[in-house]
């Protein structure tokens, strides 16, 4: 297999970008130490660490002979996706045990809904939750006592807070374990049809409730390819899961089997385990390009990019935008997952899923097969499935050689478009990412007069009221990091549909979040500098015409530059989102984070 040549052309200029971050990093995770990690506690120390675990479990830890793994969970039992991890700690600790080995719960970090705080005050501290994450699993880390982590998470910002974390303790192995898709209920199709005829005035609450009660109806991760989903698929292709864990379904005989596995297999990638797998060090330059590959290939989520940015600054490497502006000119999408197609993650799994897709990539020379995983070295290992024997011991088979389903799945020689769909966007108004994928062609380029709001309920306030029933750029501002959280705006979705439905030319320009939610209608997301930095949107004014033009990475007000220029910055009152719901304590978030290119991130540059 030859890696096409602008996969190596983009992972060296990332990997020349980030030489000295990258090796202040290793040098940080060589520094940490070498022999078992509790040999460095005192009597004391460690009579803390294991007074409340079985007298075996003591008799192993006192030892310092045997791993000890530790248990980083984002349980709870209001969200569905981490609900299944209610029983893993168990099951895990029995696993460990087989192995000779131990593991405790070393603690717990939040897990926040987006779904459940969309629209919500809530939504502003969303973003920031990912960071308060990477703090809570380093507090769960900071006592010394482990050789390996396992970390229990699915959704939006937990992953990635997870794995930062995770990379802060680059010097233990990780293991990430997920807990699978909830199984199909309405379609994505009917749930987004039953939201566009509630946002027209068609459909009151009680039917709507209805509709969204049969799509989000069980345990396990919602099914579309959102946020959550798309961090399911970076787990596999960067290998810090098992291969084919992302999508076995909770409660499932294979699932046990593969949370079982992973606790084995944490055992054995350990210091003593014999083939020690570092997580600082299995992932690097390739890991992060190879994780942007598969997020284009699948159209995931344009969160990650902001997570993914991040992530790989967590690890010392330095990526931005025009990166995965680049990749996405060579990387084909493959699949079609709501909201970019009408099948839903279930459906994409069986019909080959991740193991089908990272084979194809790989063959077209598109991934760096060359990768240390948590498997075992070489991604190769990703392009098999997970399942049962007759007695019921888990083996891996080869993806099968055709996509079950083309409508959903295609070869990398078949593609559904030449290109990722994810592209920068530049002008006078400053940079931002949209994702096409979902966008008709038709649609890609927008040149409008602007509505200038100041908040989504806003927009949807105006549109009950008939003042958008034309071609329009939809401008949200004062929705960035440091103004309110970066909150998503999904709200946005149906009322935007409805317009371009009727025919209008339509699309939005905003400094807050659409994630999973773009779909349809092109958005201008993440515009950064954001409007309360000075950026180009705060200078915007009703009636400007503006131009989005995807084709050619293109948002420009069309105004003379002496004229922008000479704008005074629109001020908007941000006290409303100083207090209530818990953004008092995100203050010093707000006033320290960095812009949404950087990874709209409070720890910057960590190295």
């Amino acid at each position: 297999m030859t890696l096409h040549p602008k996969i190596v052309e983009i992972t060296e200029r990332v990997r020349e970008r980030s030489r000295a971050t990258r090796a202040a990093y290793l040098d940080q995770v060589a520094a940490a130490p070498v022999a078992t990690q509790r040999s460095d506690l005192s009597c004391t120390n460690l009579a803390h660490a294991f007074a409340a675990a079985p007298a075996q479990d003591k008799i192993v830890i006192r030892e310092l002979r045997k791993p000890n793994l530790a248990i980083v969970s984002a349980y709870n039992d209001m969200l569905s996706a981490h609900q299944p991890f209610r029983d893993y700690p168990e099951w895990l600790k029995e696993a460990a045990r087989a192995a000779g080995a131990t593991a405790q719960v070393a603690g717990g970090v939040p897990a926040m809904c987006d779904g459940v705080t969309q629209g919500q005050p809530g939504m502003e501290l969303s973003l920031f939750s990912r960071d308060v994450i990477a703090m809570a699993t380093a507090v769960s880390l900071s006592h010394n006592m482990f050789d390996a982590g396992l970390y229990l998470g699915v959704c939006d910002k937990i992953v990635p807070g997870l794995l930062i974390g995770a990379l802060t303790f680059g010097q233990l192995p990780a293991v990430f374990v997920p807990a699978g898709p909830m199984p199909t209920g309405l379609s994505n199709d009917e749930k987004a049809k039953f939201r566009q005829k509630h946002a027209a005035g068609e459909l009151g609450p009680d039917a709507l409730l209805e509709a969204e009660s049969r799509a989000y109806h069980a345990a396990g991760t919602c099914t579309f390819y959102g946020t959550a989903n798309s961090n399911q698929m970076l787990m596999e292709v960067m290998g810090l899961h098992l291969p084919g864990a992302a999508f076995v379904a909770p409660g499932s005989p294979l699932r046990y089997a593969m949370t079982v596995a992973a606790a084995k297999r944490a055992v054995e990638i350990t210091r003593q385990g014999g083939q020690f797998t570092p997580v600082g060090q299995m992932i690097d330059e390739r890991s992060i390009i190879n994780a942007i590959v598969g997020l284009l290939a699948t159209g995931g989520s344009t969160n990650h990019t902001l997570h993914l940015v991040a992530i790989a600054r967590a690890a010392g490497i330095i990526i931005d935008w025009d990166d995965f502006d680049a990749l996405s000119d060579v990387v084909p999408l493959l699949a079609r997952v709501y909201p970019n197609g009408s099948a839903d993650v279930n459906q994409f799994h069986a019909v080959g899923g991740l193991a089908f897709l990272i084979r194809e990539l790989i063959a077209a020379g598109l991934l760096h097969e060359d990768v240390q995983t948590v498997a075992g070295p070489g991604l190769s290992r990703y392009a098999r499935i997970p399942s049962l024997s007759a007695d019921g011991s888990l083996l891996w088979v080869d993806a099968p050689e055709a996509s079950g389903d083309t409508s959903i799945l295609r070869p990398a020689s078949n593609p559904f478009s030449a290109d990722g769909g994810l592209k920068v966007l530049q002008g006078n108004l400053g940079r931002a990412v949209i994702k096409v994928s979902a966008v008709n062609v038709n649609h890609r380029v927008v040149e409008a007069p602007v509505r200038v709001f100041a908040d989504q309920a806003e927009v949807i306030g105006a549109a009950k009221r008939g003042e958008l029933e034309r071609d329009v750029v939809v401008v949200v501002r004062y929705q960035g990091p440091r103004a309110n959280g970066m909150p998503e705006l999904h709200k946005l979705t149906p009322t935007l549909a409805n317009l371009q439905d009727k025919g209008f030319k339509v699309a939005l320009v905003t400094d807050g979040r659409m994630s999973g939610a773009s779909g349809k209608v092109p958005a201008a997301i993440h515009v950064t500098p954001e409007a309360v930095a000075g950026g180009g949107i705060a200078r915007l004014r009703d009636g400007d015409l503006v131009r989005v033009d995807a084709n050619a990475g293109l948002m420009s007000a069309l105004i003379s530059d002496e004229e922008f220029a000479a704008r005074e910055v629109a001020e908007r009152d941000l006290v409303g989102n100083e207090s209530g719901m818990g953004r008092e304590l995100f203050r010093v978030f707000r006033q320290s984070v960095c812009g949404a290119e950087q990874g709209a991130s409070v720890f910057g540059s960590i190295h």
